[in-house]
């Protein structure tokens, strides 16, 4: 083959790559992911220079409870919008998902309105006690949220998840940089954090309905709340402990670091762990979203499961490897430039964070084919394995060593470990599923 017709053939081969629907619709939402985060990280050089590690210190632990108690705001219902095979039980899972909520915002005022200081003493963490109340907020912003993006992965919409995101990130972060610069306190961040879903909610669902206004409507009447809640038991059994046990292991170092060695602590944790999920929210995510249907369609029509996830698995480590490395190994000269020369010790963080982190980012397909699998119960035991096995690293690290930076290590390769594991047993089980599927053809 002479190199004119190797060209050809390569050109023919991207095209035939580009042109199908998943890469198409992975690349639409990586790019608004791109912009968003370019947009972020544009202001995060002035927003940390603003505000200061104590700042995002105290908004780090707040959102760490928030992140904590949102898991139970509707009960992880919102997941399975993307299931049915008609659009009228997915609006009754939308229905029972905001009736949940509402309930459960309910009972987490309540408790906080009598028992809010307590709390607050308990977890040695009295400078948020002020926040507390806007934890409520947070909830129900965050299940609309949920719910909205949903069902813009369901109509297969990603250029609106992708321009929303955009325009979210340049209003949040212009926010911040702008009433910062008159009053740069805890309380503009926390309050800003709190309400910001609202906003993106609100955005998702005028896009959702401009696209979707002159659509004919199903004429199917959707099945009675109470037997969806039931035919999707597996949520709030297995998903939602399993997503607050995920919760929990990721904020306790925030929790812990705020609470053994003050807000700077946990202001220096927030920003690395915050920098360092980006490709993780600029690609991981980009792909689980589009994943999740794929593989939801691949088990249904009995395609081998076990080469997707492989596929999506093998990719996202080639393309996660560079980032990740550069802040293993130049982590503190690049926060001191980019952040500022107060931010050092989050570079310090960083190098810990970003071995764990590269398995997170890998690990995307594996989460996302955990519900089509039926490995719900796996993963809800997985992650009472990860909650505890962290715990131990960080106290280790807090109380025989008394050393944040130690614990932070130690809390790191634990997670990398257990991602790893994650990865090879959601692996071995497509591949009994493709085995079984092949014996019965």
């Amino acid at each position: 083959m002479c190199t004119v017709e190797k060209k050809i053939f390569w050109l023919n081969q991207i095209d035939k790559i580009t042109q199908k629907p998943f890469v198409r619709n992975v690349a639409v939402v990586t790019m608004g992911t791109a912009g968003a985060q370019a947009i972020t990280m544009a202001f995060a050089p002035i927003i940390t220079r603003i505000y200061g590690p104590e700042a995002f210190g105290l908004l780090g632990a707040f959102m760490a409870i928030v992140h904590i108690t949102t898991p139970l705001a509707a009960l992880s219902y919102p997941i399975a919008i993307v299931l049915p095979g008609d659009d009228a039980d997915a609006m009754g899972l939308t229905q029972l998902s905001l009736m949940i909520a509402l309930a459960m915002t309910a009972s987490v005022t309540f408790v906080l309105l009598f028992f809010g200081e307590q709390i607050s003493k308990l977890l040695n963490l009295n400078a948020i006690e002020s926040f507390l109340m806007l934890i409520p907020v947070a909830m129900i912003s965050s299940v609309g949220l949920a719910v909205m993006s949903q069902w813009v992965i369901r109509k297969q919409l990603f250029k609106i998840k992708a321009r929303v995101h955009v325009v979210y990130a340049l209003l949040l972060n212009g926010a911040l940089a702008g009433v910062g610069l008159v009053k740069p306190v805890a309380a503009v961040l926390v309050v800003l954090a709190s309400l910001g879903a609202l906003v993106h909610t609100a955005m998702l669902f005028v896009g959702l309905r401009r696209e979707t206004s002159g659509s004919s409507t199903q004429k199917h009447r959707a099945a009675p709340l109470k037997m969806l809640a039931k035919r999707h038991l597996d949520f709030p059994l297995y998903r939602t402990p399993q997503v607050l046990f995920n919760a929990a292991s990721q904020s306790l170092p925030l929790i812990m670091l705020a609470s053994f060695f003050g807000p700077a602590a946990a202001g220096f944790y927030a920003l690395s762990r915050s920098v360092l999920a980006l490709p993780t929210a600029l690609i991981g995510k980009s792909v689980a979203d589009v994943f999740y249907p794929r593989i939801n369609r691949a088990v249904l029509s009995k395609e081998k499961a076990t080469r997707l996830i492989s596929k999506a698995t093998l990719a996202l480590l080639i393309t996660g490897f560079l980032p990740f490395a550069l802040i293993v190994a130049f982590g503190p000269s690049l926060f001191s430039l980019v952040f500022g020369k107060d931010w050092s010790m989050a570079g310090e963080y960083g190098r810990w964070l970003a071995i764990w982190l590269y398995f997170g980012f890998t690990n995307r397909p594996s989460v996302s084919a955990m519900p089509v699998l039926d490995l719900q119960g796996f993963f809800l035991r997985y992650e009472i394995l990860s909650v505890v096995a962290r715990i131990v690293a960080l106290l280790a690290g807090f109380m025989l060593f008394e050393s944040d930076l130690l614990a932070v290590g130690l809390f790191s390769v634990t997670g990398a470990l257990l991602n790893i594991f994650l990865i090879l047993v959601t692996l071995h089980h497509a591949r009994r599923i493709d085995t079984q599927q092949a014996e019965t053809l």
